[in-house]
């Protein structure tokens, strides 16, 4: 008797979560950016100092989404590592229950008894830990994601977000530099929009208008910052 095969599910499942953290990184790393560039460019005229002040944020932005997936995926990682050592023991000391676990299992999908008591004592007289984690977690032993693997990932995706409207406000011509830049991010935001319905089964149309509204608004308050600030600064 072989477990539920959760493997090709799991795998997608997990390759699904990563692009849409990714989707949403750059998201991230496109209004943080652009935010700051806007409050900056209005205050002050200087490119070099709109650069710094741009590249400064893109590298903040992207180092704290890496230290916060980081941390993340690590206190997964522990967590799962924990239930893992915790039916570790209890096989050990009470086995009965976990036998009684599996015989549950199997019966509420439609078993029988009979049948479900055979199943469950073949599993745990083969692989008596991966089958309790199965059950009781939809896990599988050592398959633990890395929250190096994660932070990279975060780190590359905000940092590409970012870097859009960062070549867009220094490097396009001063006659460009403010349509251009507006352009830009309302087109990359509708992209990580369409994006991220897609990639969770959501409706695209919303998706899109509520990720270029909230990128309107984004640059809006801050452009309006950098006047009153720089008004008296």
């Amino acid at each position: 008797m072989k477990l539920p095969n959760r493997h090709r599910k799991t795998t997608m499942d997990e390759k699904l979560n990563v692009l849409r953290a990714g989707v949403l990184g750059s998201n991230d790393g496109i209004l943080t950016v652009v935010g700051v560039l806007f409050s900056v460019a209005v205050a002050n005229a200087n490119p070099f100092t709109i650069f710094i002040a741009g590249l400064s944020d893109l590298l903040s932005c992207a180092f704290s989404m890496a230290g916060g997936e980081y941390a993340s995926v690590s206190s997964q990682r522990d967590t799962e590592k924990a239930a893992v050592a915790k039916e570790q023991r209890l096989l050990e000391v009470d086995f009965a229950s976990e036998r009684a676990d599996v015989i549950a299992y199997y019966q509420a999908r439609g078993i029988s008894e009979a049948t479900a008591t055979a199943i469950a004592d073949d599993l745990l007289s083969k692989r008596p830990l991966q089958t309790m984690i199965s059950i009781k977690y939809d896990l599988e032993i050592d398959r633990y994601m890395s929250p190096w693997s994660a932070a990279f990932s975060s780190l590359i995706s905000a940092a590409s977000g970012g870097v859009l409207p960062l070549l867009a406000m220094t490097l396009l011509p001063s006659n460009l530099k403010w349509d251009g830049t507006i352009l830009a991010v309302i087109i990359a935001v509708a992209i990580t929009g369409f994006l991220s319905a897609k990639l969770g089964n959501g409706m695209v149309k919303i998706a899109v208008i509520r990720n270029v509204f909230v990128g309107i608004i984004t640059m809006f308050i801050h452009y309006f910052v950098g006047i009153i600030f720089g008004h008296y600064f």
